[in-house]
């Protein structure tokens, strides 16, 4: 099939009076022969500056995420809140998010990935402006609430967006390094948290988003989406811009309108044609992945980390700054190694750390409280959730890239709608539910992560398929074709 590719793809520019042009494929690109070279490149200061008009998204996800866990005393005594409260106050971004993954699909296809990164800075900017400026808890609630709904598209948009700018043979790469950027807006919360009022915190989050409302004038809009909408005409437009002035994207773009062309022909856009027999085995495959790992504890370490360390005994600042480091460099890691290994032995090297970390975290807590090992109970503690953070940042994002490759355009807000909302809720549970089940058996609760880590690793091995090095459109096409 390859092989056809290429040669269809050279006697198409043969024909456009380019004979010496071939289909390059190290270059993830077309190129020219001896006389010259015309590339479709993996890497332009544009593609550059569309990733990171993306990474600004996620890095503003990030300090969502991050910003409970080095304010929640600081919070507590200003306002008077109760460990309730502030378990309400915590667990509200998940209810944003439900609300936010619940129409993330649809709303991203209905504007648009770049019209849809406007709307959303509303209500980031509008949100931390609410929490810095407070005085009652119901500011407060409201404020996390619009950032939550913010997280609940973003996470998603980020993804896909990348995924439909970026080549094939850097797609990986490209979008766990949108990603990292999660774990790095944590860290930045969790490190400078440690040093400012959390109201001058609350302000300083909200740069991501008045950066990229700089940076969206700039970037083009995705060309799958252009092609769902039938703008043709700027679809090979953003294309250009985005593989360079010179390059041929000729292929590329008959790729794209014929794939997109195909899907009109056998399927409408309604929420229920992704239960369609093709889109089931993927789509459960998603969903459980992301149940499965955020019901292994994610929003719980994310939130209340600092916590966790206190409670068995470690500086909360050590622990937090050395859990920021370290995701940064498992992070990076994984950004060189996805699109060489793949992603799916990723995920299970992920899936088992995450297990390992969560029963070895479970295991500190029990000597703790049965005071075996006062002095290397600590030390435990924060090898686990070193190893977990760690883990996450190694596969954290490979959800959301599965989730962009395996459902075509046409499914894909609706497939992203379900997996988004799915995930979201049981991430909800976990991180409403945390404190109070802590203090039932904090033994028991990183036991019970520890599981639900060990069924997502099951799962990995059984049900997700390998996409490296394959177009998005190969990928759907062999699905469609092994569903029939």
């Amino acid at each position: 099939m390859e092989q056809q590719r290429n040669e269809a793809t050279e006697r198409l520019l043969s024909r456009q009076g380019h004979p010496n042009l071939v289909y390059n494929e190290e270059n993830g690109g077309v190129g020219v022969g001896d006389e010259g070279l015309v590339t479709v490149s993996n890497f332009t200061s544009i593609l550059g500056l569309s990733t990171l008009t993306a990474a600004c998204i996620t890095f503003g996800f990030g300090c969502a995420i991050g910003y409970s866990s080095p304010t929640q005393s600081s919070i507590m005594e200003d306002l008077g809140l109760s460990v309730a409260e502030f378990s309400l106050f915590g667990s509200i971004l998940s209810i944003g998010s439900l609300i936010g993954a619940a129409i993330s699909g649809k709303i991203t296809d209905l504007f648009g990935r770049k019209m849809t990164m406007w709307i959303l800075n509303l209500f980031y900017i509008g949100g931390w402006l609410a929490i810095a400026f407070t005085k009652a808890p119901s500011l407060l609630n409201l404020g996390r609430l619009s950032l939550g709904f913010t997280n609940g598209i973003s996470n998603y948009l980020a993804s896909i967006y990348v995924a439909e700018i970026t080549t094939k043979n850097v797609r990986g790469r490209f979008t766990i390094i949108v990603q990292l950027l999660t774990g790095w807006g944590a860290s930045f919360m969790i490190v400078v948290g440690s040093f400012v009022h959390w109201r001058t915190l609350a302000l300083l989050a909200t740069i991501p988003g008045l950066l990229q409302l700089l940076l969206l004038f700039f970037i083009p809009e995705s060309p799958q989406w252009l092609a769902k909408v039938g703008r043709e005409k700027e679809l090979e437009a953003a294309l250009l811009y985005l593989r360079g002035d010179k390059a041929d994207i000729s292929h590329e773009a008959t790729e794209i309108k014929d794939y997109v062309e195909s899907l009109k022909s056998f399927s409408s856009e309604g929420i229920l044609d992704i239960f369609q027999k093709q889109y089931v085995r993927p789509l459960l495959t998603v969903a459980g992945v992301l149940v499965l790992m955020n019901l292994g504890g994610i929003n719980a370490l994310a939130y209340y980390s600092g916590a966790i360390f206190v409670s068995a005994g470690v500086s909360s600042m050590v622990g937090l700054i050395t859990v920021a480091a370290t995701q940064t460099v498992i992070g990076i890691l994984g950004a060189t190694l996805i699109d060489k290994l793949g992603r799916r032995p990723l995920l299970l090297v992920s899936s088992a750390g995450l297990c390992f970390s969560s029963f070895l975290t479970g295991v500190s807590f029990f000597l703790k409280d049965f005071n075996w090992w006062d002095e290397g109970s600590p030390i435990v503690a924060f090898i686990g959730v070193l190893m977990y953070m760690g883990s996450y940042a190694l596969g954290g994002v490979l959800p959301l890239l599965l989730l962009s490759e395996l459902f075509p355009i046409n499914v894909k807000g609706s497939a992203g709608s379900i997996c988004n909302l799915m995930g979201n809720f049981t991430g909800w549970l976990v991180a409403y539910y945390f404190n109070f089940l802590i203090e039932w058996s904090s033994t028991g609760i990183f036991f019970i992560f520890s599981a639900f880590s060990f069924a997502n690793f099951i799962l990995t091995a059984t049900m997700v398929p390998e996409t490296k090095g394959r177009t998005v459109e190969e990928i759907r096409a062999s699905i469609t074709h092994s569903s029939d």
